[in-house]
């Protein structure tokens, strides 16, 4: 037997309770012994009632452990199909997405593993969470990331998996890939191109036009790209961090975080901002001379965070709808999003492919990513099982930070 955090629906009943520790059932499963799982706000999304849940479930979609079982399709011998399969051995020590991916069908291959044929979210009826002392992961050579493997071959000589914590590692389940792959999302849409390479549209994206084509040369105001972030909880902070990342030349980056609380100066090219709703619209009015942002990043997943992030974009931005929704329409009609040239992309992190570019990313942020319980840490505490009820009622009324279950404590 196994302990375990289940969810009884409908809402705010958690329960810690002794179930199987889980078997292989078909030859693609990998069993994996948690060593840690994280509470994450789309736990919260059934911890409301309103994930959609009508039966119990055993909580939680991040974890990190160690491989104690493989069906028979792992084994030296095997061949065209992901790597894991020939290569994945009990003992390695892993971390999985939040989500379930083959790596082998149309979507998986061309890099957008969330759509996956046979992707599952983990804390489901159909594949139980982590939030347990074991786990099972089905297609789990195409859903597993090996760490053991990624040490072996190492990611850069100064970067080694071992020195890494477990707390850390967990990042790589959601969070972290989500704020990279919103980035990233914001930074490559056409729509933010000529702000970045200085060229007008559609040359911005490659395409070749006679130069009578540009009536006028962009101005110094054209070239300034302006992003509002929406929800500024842990993936949101993640974002942060990844966009100035990705913006700034990595020998500027510590400079660029030590100022990005401060005012303009003429020094710099650049500059963050914290507020509250009521003043991000002024803000955002003040920078862009009221004609709004080039790109909304959304993470809390509702329709008042929509209406201000439609509120927020310029004609001809984009929105990018991170967070997970419940049920319910979207705030505005398709003639709003028309007059304004919108483009709205929603969805999650593809997260088993951003892994090369957010494990980079975390190794050389371990300033933030690296540590816990301190005022810029992401994770606020580890705790065991015996507390896990109290812990969802704080996480959800916003009384403590990301925190962590060790199942053995």
């Amino acid at each position: 037997m196994q302990s375990v955090v289940r969810f009884y629906p409908p809402a705010y009943d958690i329960r810690v309770e002794e179930i199987p520790i889980p078997t292989i059932q078909h030859p693609d499963d990998a069993i994996v012994k948690v060593k840690l799982a994280r509470l994450c706000g789309r736990d919260l999304h059934d911890y409301r009632g309103t994930g959609g849940l009508t039966e119990s479930t055993t909580c939680g979609h991040e974890f990190i452990g160690e491989v104690v079982a493989l069906g028979a399709n792992f084994h030296p011998g095997a061949t065209g199909r992901p790597y894991l399969y020939a290569t994945l051995q009990v003992g390695d020590k892993v971390v999985s997405p939040f989500t379930v991916s083959c790596g082998e069908c149309h979507y998986c291959r061309i890099g957008f593993t969330a759509r996956c044929v046979e992707s599952q979210s983990f804390g489901t009826p159909n594949t139980p969470g982590g939030q347990a002392q074991y786990v099972r992961v089905p297609r789990a050579g195409g859903t597993l990331c090996n760490l053991q493997g990624i040490s072996d071959a190492s990611v850069r000589p100064d970067q080694e998996i071992g020195k890494l914590a477990d707390s850390s590692l967990l990042l790589l389940c959601d969070i972290l890939p989500t704020g990279v792959f919103a980035a990233f999302q914001a930074l490559s849409h056409p729509k933010s191109l000529p702000m970045l390479t200085s060229r007008s549209y559609p040359q911005s994206s490659g395409a070749a036009l006679l130069k009578s084509g540009v009536s006028v040369p962009l101005k110094a105001e054209d070239k300034v790209l302006t992003i509002a972030i929406i929800g500024l909880g842990p993936v949101g902070v993640c974002a942060c961090i990844a966009l100035l990342d990705m913006l700034y030349a990595k020998d500027k980056i510590e400079a660029v975080y030590a100022k990005v609380s401060q005012s303009y100066s003429e020094q710099r090219n650049g500059h963050l901002e914290v507020s509250d709703i009521e003043a991000s619209q002024v803000i955002v009015s003040r920078w862009t001379q009221g004609i709004g942002c080039n790109s909304v990043l959304e993470f809390v997943g509702n329709t008042s965070a929509l209406s201000l992030a439609y509120e927020l974009v310029r004609p001809f931005g984009n929105i990018a709808s991170i967070g997970m929704h419940a049920d319910r329409h979207v705030p505005y009609t398709g003639r709003q999003l028309y007059d304004k040239n919108v483009s709205l992309d929603f969805g999650r992190c593809p997260v088993r492919v951003m892994f090369p570019i957010v494990l980079d990313l975390l190794f050389r942020r371990q300033d933030i990513f690296g540590e816990v319980g301190r005022d810029t840490s992401l994770v606020e505490k580890i705790v065991g099982f015996n507390v896990a009820a109290h812990t969802y009622e704080e996480f959800d009324k916003g009384r403590c930070g990301k925190v962590l279950f060790d199942p053995w404590r």
